[in-house]
């Protein structure tokens, strides 16, 4: 395990770092808070007396990839479950307190999270929404083409410790080079804004950038940058899932009908989004689910996100849970001396029937 990781996450709080994404994030949370505090599933909801499962927050989100939350609401997949949903904005750390008490059944997230729950968040993996969404981008016509090209290169991240960060690291690392953060192959440089980022790119002030999509993808499409890297495409990750659902460990344990009842409608909405991603694409517009205005690029994304559910669609999420485990410690993100174990105890099967 690399010495200055194990250092960062001995010396994180129980709580551990979640998530601190872009306003533009892909699985990760965004932190922006929209002008209203909270919005109801529909104007006939008032009455939770009708529900069964009664009123439950999800924490609203501008990233493209928790959709089938949004989509769950606006197609009433939630109301036919007997949840009455609203959407209610929750920064970072409330969505952190959230899942410990149990205010917040679920929420989405990726493998950056499993760090956190080895510091003590009370969470489990209870599904999965998508794959791919990060994406590492350098200068349009750049010669570096490879992981082996960015030795003693210098890659732009949101953060470190991040999931772009860590995805680049277990990209790197696969490539035989040295990611330990002190005397690694590859220095990395922060920015607190993906814009900024890009300019740096260009500039010259980094060779690459690591991010969330849809940053990246518009960028290419403007013909600006060249993606080197794309988390559901390469060999070593393609057709794994990365963002996963996460759920609350008191509700799994006090209301196992109620999280399963929550699956089950974002299972049917993402197998809408796979069916109708036009028609989703729209639905994410008119209720601004997203900060992505444009309805075609929306429609690309869904497509390769892979959103509809699989046949054993839990024995994949529990081996990509062991895979990334593993990954992550591999490159000195977990503490743990046996990462299967620790899949073991992050995955929690919830049975849907």
């Amino acid at each position: 395990m690399l010495n200055k990781h194990r250092l960062i996450m001995e010396g994180t709080a129980i709580f551990g770092v979640l998530l601190t994404v872009l306003t533009f994030g892909g699985c990760g949370v965004s932190t922006s808070a929209p002008s209203s505090n909270t919005a109801s599933s529909d104007s006939s909801n008032s009455q939770t007396a009708d529900y069964k499962y009664g009123t439950v927050e999800f924490p609203k989100s501008s990233s493209l990839c928790s959709s089938p939350i949004g989509i769950a609401l606006a197609k009433g997949f939630f109301k036919e479950e007997g949840i009455n949903a609203k959407l209610v904005t929750a920064d970072t750390e409330t969505r952190k307190v959230g899942l410990d008490t149990g205010r917040f059944a679920v929420t989405n997230g990726d493998f950056q999270f499993f760090p956190s729950i080895e510091n003590g968040v009370k969470t489990k993996v209870v599904g999965a929404l998508n794959k791919g969404c990060i994406k590492i981008a350098v200068k349009k016509g750049s010669p570096i083409k490879t992981a082996q090209d960015l030795k003693g290169k210098t890659i732009g991240v949101d953060e470190i410790g991040g999931t772009p960060y860590e995805a680049a690291n277990l990209w790197l690392g696969d490539a035989g080079l040295n990611v330990d953060q002190k005397n690694g192959d590859v220095k990395y440089l922060p920015f607190d804004d993906a814009n900024l980022e890009f300019e740096a790119l260009q500039n010259g002030q980094i060779d690459a950038a690591a991010l969330w999509d849809p940053l990246p993808t518009m960028q290419e499409e403007k013909g600006t940058v060249d993606i080197i890297f794309d988390l559901g495409t390469n060999p070593q990750f393609a057709k794994r899932f990365c963002c996963f659902l996460y759920g609350s460990k008191k509700i799994i344990d006090e209301k196992p009908d109620e999280m399963a009842a929550i699956i089950r409608a974002l299972n049917k909405a993402r197998d809408y989004i796979a069916q109708h991603p036009e028609e989703s694409a729209d639905l994410v517009m008119q209720n601004k689910y997203s900060t992505i205005n444009d309805k075609a690029l929306i429609v690309k994304l869904f497509k390769s996100y892979d959103y509809g559910v699989k046949d054993n669609e839990q024995a994949q999420i529990q081996d990509d849970v062991k895979f990334f485990s593993e990954g992550l410690k591999s490159i000195g993100f977990l503490k743990t001396d046996n990462p299967d174990a620790f899949a073991d105890q992050v995955y929690q099967k919830i049975d849907l029937s």
